[in-house]
């Protein structure tokens, strides 16, 4: 186990990113039934601009609130410009136009920014939990305490949301019938851009942490959306607790698996197996039912 302990203490981190990512994927198809694969490359975009900002000198408060905002831009220019025009199409349509947009997306960062890998270091990265092992110090960063902090608190503000305010009640309606919900006086549009708007803060904030944890690269932080997406089936589309725990879980059994004999090269095709089993899983799931 104290073998163990470094990589489930870094797994944690992880995990807590991937946890966020599920949450702002599950939200906003909650609300306007699209799976959000740009989600990754619109995180990417957030934290190449959090880069600049801070390599103009400026402090880590308006590189995040740069990032942030740029991501929560992109996703509500999308949200009200592009998808009320699918909104009448089949919901794996409106799912593979984010694609379209992702590659979008993910070409511009690398004309603005070149592919060149960069990494994002945070001021919150000098400190941290350390605790001593039988094989060594391990040590936990801020920056990690700091996003499974923030998976904690962004799971209940979001449950809170969906749950006691009306925008949330309006969200919840959409998601069981859009077509009666119009019907009913509720702005379809109005709603779907407050899913949206809330959807790029988290696609923001994770492509922040992740760039820090691993690396600040267009391609790599765009395929984020896989993990996430792998959080988010285990959650079944619905339950964010459970998109935390499998957020947590796939990060952990990511980071353990290095120390597995033969697999540690291709531990980061993890989430991809995750993703796939889950999807399999919950097709055969459906069937017997």
């Amino acid at each position: 186990m104290d073998t163990l302990l470094p990589f489930l203490v870094s797994g944690l981190g992880l995990g807590a990113v991937y946890a966020l990512s599920g949450m702002g994927l599950v939200l906003l198809y909650r609300s306007s039934g699209v799976l959000n694969f740009a989600f990754g490359a619109i995180g990417a975009m957030g934290a190449y601009v959090a880069w600049s900002v801070l390599q103009q000198g400026l402090g880590l408060s308006w590189a995040c609130l740069a990032a942030v905002a740029t991501a929560m831009a992109l996703s509500l220019g999308y949200g009200r410009l592009l998808a009320p025009r699918l909104a009448h199409r089949d919901p794996s349509i409106r799912s593979i136009a984010t694609l379209g947009f992702a590659l979008v997306v993910m070409g511009l960062t690398d004309w603005l920014w070149d592919e060149q890998p960069r990494r994002l270091n945070l001021p919150t990265d000098a400190g941290g939990l350390e605790f001593s092992t039988a094989i060594g110090d391990v040590r936990l960063t801020t920056t990690r305490l700091l996003s499974l902090a923030l998976a904690a608190l962004m799971m209940l503000g979001i449950g809170l949301l969906l749950s006691r305010t009306r925008i949330g009640l309006k969200m919840r309606a959409l998601a069981n019938d859009r077509e009666l919900s119009a019907l009913l006086g509720i702005r379809v549009l109005q709603v779907d851009g407050v899913a949206w708007l809330l959807s790029g803060a988290f696609a923001g904030v994770c492509g922040l942490l992740l760039a820090n944890m691993v690396r600040l690269q267009a391609t790599l932080l765009t395929f984020l959306v896989i993990p996430a997406f792998a959080a988010a089936i285990l959650g079944r589309l619905s339950s964010l607790p459970l998109t935390v725990l499998a957020g947590l879980a796939i990060g952990v059994l990511e980071a353990v698996s290095i120390t597995w004999p033969g697999y540690a090269p291709y531990r980061s095709a993890t989430p991809f197996l995750v993703a796939l089993l889950a999807c399999l899983f919950f097709r055969n799931t459906t069937r017997k039912a």
